[in-house]
């Protein structure tokens, strides 16, 4: 049976939707006009490593934004018998960080390199010196840097500078704009002017006077959540929807990183508020109260998308190995066995295995690191698994390791910032990691030493926390005095939201200790085995 107001909200274009290129997989959802998910499509991809550099195609790119909506559309058909063909507002998000360069016309210059990129230690360091704060490797501008250092031909032509989520918004928009939390992690941003800040733009300008352009000039404007931030060209209506049905002149919210719509999805833009986003990449938030008293340079400092200072503890390893082993018991059971379940089912079972183990889970030391580690100065990784053959082996051990292991170096990142004494109140977790109830969600609670908030739209993420900015947009463009994003978001969408709160249970607060204690020690391992090139 047809739900006659979720109808009349496609009709009258009250939804809003968010879409989000993830590292695995670009997801589009849509909210109702009472900010429900009403409808979701995706499309698969990963990246590759080509020439030295983690990439993806222009034209997955492309590919994938068609097929996330176009199977969104075809929900919306199948379920109420409607394709939209207005919205009331979109946004784009992306995996933050990364290079993108570009010229005149709009052209890539070179292949999209990723945040997952670990190639720019030489700029890194230069510019953290230059600016006396910490600039990671991600960075947009520690790419442009090494760019600038290396001799690389393409600089001399490029006009403009963007992120993934800048670019699609531009091609959807044809406008040069980012959200404040995702031109947080091109450029420093100034927390009292929400603009790059201006003293370390100067420093560039005078560092590098071989580049072709003052560095601003190549930069997206950064705009708070709920600015203007153009409307949907005829071209991308088209580009979105290749059908047609979809019409031009629909307003977009500012484009913003997976860091950013992380914080939004949870609630977490006020100081002493703090979300955890576990995907392939593992980020926590911690919302500040006042700036750091050190230079860390295995942490970043951004924004939330309304401006306000964040310290982001940034994993570049997280679920990646984990779901290798989890395809690999798939296959198993499929192929060998002729069982074929769900895939979420598949996890949520293998999940809650792992509540079975010994509490350190001692048969067992996996290294996650599929790729490099900045937070353990990993220039590339090699995935390792260690087992103690004087312990029993049990596949709950196995399984409870693997999900131990990504959330260790985030521990071990977080343990950086301990003389800051930042104060956080309560830790909000969203990402797939969490859709099984009450599992992943103990162990981080264990890890982070930290009760763990997951509500019900965790398993959502970030293209659920973009359709919300989206939505409020919405709520600007319509109000005389329009909220706060933190009011907005109390007071609006999650006023009666369904939260399960854990404490940290000491059982398992000792035994993930003692695993953190063997996985630091496995670093050195790891250390051999990467400096060895073992599998090149």
């Amino acid at each position: 049976m047809k739900n006659n107001s979720i109808v009349s909200d496609i009709q009258e274009g009250k939804t809003t939707l968010g879409i989000e290129f993830g590292s695995t997989r670009i997801k589009a959802v849509l909210l109702d006009a009472s900010l429900n998910p009403i409808a979701q499509g995706s499309f698969t991809w990963e990246s590759s490593l080509e020439n030295g550099h983690w990439t993806y195609s222009m034209d997955a790119v492309r590919n994938g934004l068609q097929t996330a909506y176009a199977n969104l559309a075809n929900t919306l058909e199948a379920s109420y018998g409607i394709v939209p063909s207005a919205i009331g507002c979109i946004g784009i998000s992306a995996m933050m960080h990364g290079y993108l360069a570009l010229d005149d016309d709009g052209n890539l210059l070179v292949p999209f390199r990723t945040w997952r990129d670990t190639t720019t230690a030489q700029a890194a360091e230069e510019l953290t010196r230059l600016f006396s704060f910490n600039i990671p490797q991600r960075w947009s501008i520690a790419h442009y840097c090494q760019a600038i250092l290396d001799g690389e031909p393409h600089v001399r032509k490029i006009a403009r500078l963007t992120t993934l989520a800048g670019l699609v918004h531009s091609m959807l928009s044809d406008t040069h704009v980012l959200g404040l939390d995702d031109a947080s992690g091109m450029f420093p941003v100034d927390p009292e002017t929400n603009q790059y800040d201006a003293r370390m733009l100067a420093a560039f300008d005078a560092r590098f006077p071989e580049a072709p352009h003052p560095i601003q000039s190549l930069l997206p404007k950064p705009l708070p959540a709920g600015a203007a931030a153009g409307t949907l060209t005829a071209q991308g209506a088209r580009l979105l929807d290749p059908t047609g049905t979809l019409r031009p002149g629909i307003p977009l919210c500012p484009p913003e990183g997976d860091a950013g719509t992380g914080m939004v999805a949870t609630g977490s833009v006020a100081p002493r508020t703090g979300n955890v986003s576990a995907g392939t990449s593992i980020f926590a938030m911690l919302v500040l109260e006042k700036p750091l008293d050190g230079i860390y340079p295995e942490i970043d400092i951004v924004h939330t998308p309304d401006g306000a200072p964040v310290a982001m503890v940034h994993c570049n390893n997280c679920s990646g190995e984990l779901d290798t082993w989890v395809r690999l018991f798939a296959d198993f059971a499929s192929d060998l066995l002729g069982i074929s379940l769900p895939p979420d089912e598949i996890y949520a079972r293998l999940y809650r295995c792992s509540l079975q183990s010994t509490p350190d889970a001692a048969a067992f030391t996996p290294v996650n690191y599929v790729a490099g580690e900045g937070v353990t100065h990993f220039d590339a990784g090699i995935p390792l698994l260690l087992r103690d053959f004087s312990a029993p082996a049990s596949l709950p051990d196995f399984m409870r390791s693997h999900l131990y292991a990504t959330f260790a170096t985030l521990r071990l990142g977080l343990d950086i910032l301990e003389p800051e004494k930042i104060r956080i109140d309560r830790l909000f977790a969203h990402g797939g990691l969490f859709k099984t109830p009450g599992v992943a969600q103990a162990y981080l609670a264990a890890a982070t030493r930290s009760p763990v908030s997951v509500m019900q739209t965790a398993g959502e993420g970030g293209p659920y926390g973009m359709a919300i900015l989206a939505a409020y947009r919405l709520h600007c463009m319509d109000t005389a005095q329009p909220l706060p994003l933190f009011e907005f978001l109390r007071q609006t969408v999650f006023s009666s939201a369904t939260v399960s709160t854990l404490e940290p249970d000491p059982a398992i607060c000792t035994g993930f200790d003692r695993f953190l204690q063997r996985f630091k020690a496995a670093l050195s391992v790891e250390r051999a085995a990467v400096q060895t090139s073992l599998f090149s």
